[in-house]
């Protein structure tokens, strides 16, 4: 379910551009996989039991100091990866404090493993703290920068190596601290996936040429997607299979298996993943290996950047192997 879900989003440089979508086929029944489902019950209960008295309670496990996380975390993952350590780590060798994470888990939660040390470390802190699904994320005090922080939305990506392709950030608890992403196109942009709506996030979408398209990976990531669609007047593409009460009012309804072309150099591709049915999960991950691309940018999980094609077909062909060998994803 993991890696169906983290295949969803895949950038080229250059605008070759490429997404892809997870609905079931029109024959099978829409089914979640018992451990997602018990995640999401599971984070319920944990906001519930905490909300009333300390939503802002300090996790014991944080170190000392002006960043902390509080009992509400849903072990999402977005503060580690939007807020790593960059340097190197030898293997067997000790961490010294200037090369600890800032966020790091401890009992399934993020806590603040070390406070952050230089000023790149404090805005990556900041940009984590505003994107954190369910507000968890606090500073002992009021950031006196945070409204420039705020300005920093959307984030680049890589400017390099592919530039306009940006980070939303201010990730949704309705979606589970999905991360969506924005694509500036000369012939229009582009959003995939839904982030919270927010005022300063809009306006900042709006100075950089605002969306033409919303595209829904699944109907997991939906968030605040209608807001988005007022506010932008974006159309709005999701397959019509995952198609919901929330969601009927979609623009564009996607059939059939693909793939579609968005315009020259975009392509949405179908891989159906949400399914208990490993063989379709696995088919879904082999027809990567057609492709040519060498960045994959998920929803749910951490980036992958290849530095050819060789090597990514390597890895996605070891990824198949252990799958089949132990029958699960």
């Amino acid at each position: 379910m993991a890696m169906a879900m983290a295949m969803k989003l895949r950038f080229l440089p250059s605008y070759e551009h490429r997404f892809m979508s997870t609905p079931p086929p029109s024959s099978k029944p829409w089914c979640f996989s018992p451990t997602k489902l018990m995640i999401k019950i599971k984070s319920q209960t944990q906001s519930l039991q905490f909300k009333a008295s300390s939503k802002k309670n300090r996790r014991p496990e944080n170190v000392d100091g002006e960043f902390f996380v509080d009992h509400t975390c849903i072990d999402c993952d977005t503060c580690r990866w939007m807020a790593p350590y960059e340097g190197g780590k030898e293997m067997g060798a000790s961490l010294s404090a200037s090369s600890m994470e800032v966020f790091t888990r401890v009992d399934g939660m993020s806590v603040v493993s070390k406070q952050p040390s230089c000023q790149d470390e404090h805005l990556k802190a900041l940009q984590a703290l505003l994107s954190c699904p369910t507000s968890s994320i606090h500073t002992e005090k009021p950031a006196h920068n945070i409204l420039e922080v705020q300005k920093t939305f959307p984030i680049p990506i890589d400017v390099e190596r592919i530039p306009g392709v940006y980070h939303c950030g201010y990730h949704s608890e309705k979606s589970y601290g999905a991360a969506s992403y924005l694509i500036v196109h000369p012939e229009g942009n582009i959003l995939i996936d839904s982030p919270r709506y927010t005022e300063r996030l809009a306006c900042n979408i709006e100075n950089m040429g605002g969306a033409r398209y919303m595209f829904l990976t699944h109907r997991d990531d939906v968030a605040d997607h209608q807001k988005w669609s007022e506010r932008l007047s974006c159309e709005r593409i999701l397959h019509s299979t995952e198609v919901e009460a929330s969601t009927n009012n979609v623009e564009t309804k996607l059939n059939g298996c693909g793939p579609w072309s968005l315009n020259d150099d975009i392509q949405i591709i179908h891989t159906p993943g949400h399914t208990e049915v490993l063989s379709q999960q696995l088919d879904s991950v082999a027809m990567l290996l057609e492709l040519e691309f060498e960045w994959m940018i998920p929803g749910h999980g951490r980036k992958a950047v290849y530095k050819d094609v060789e090597e990514k077909n390597s890895s996605i062909k070891a990824f198949l192997a252990a799958k089949q060998h132990t029958g699960y994803f």
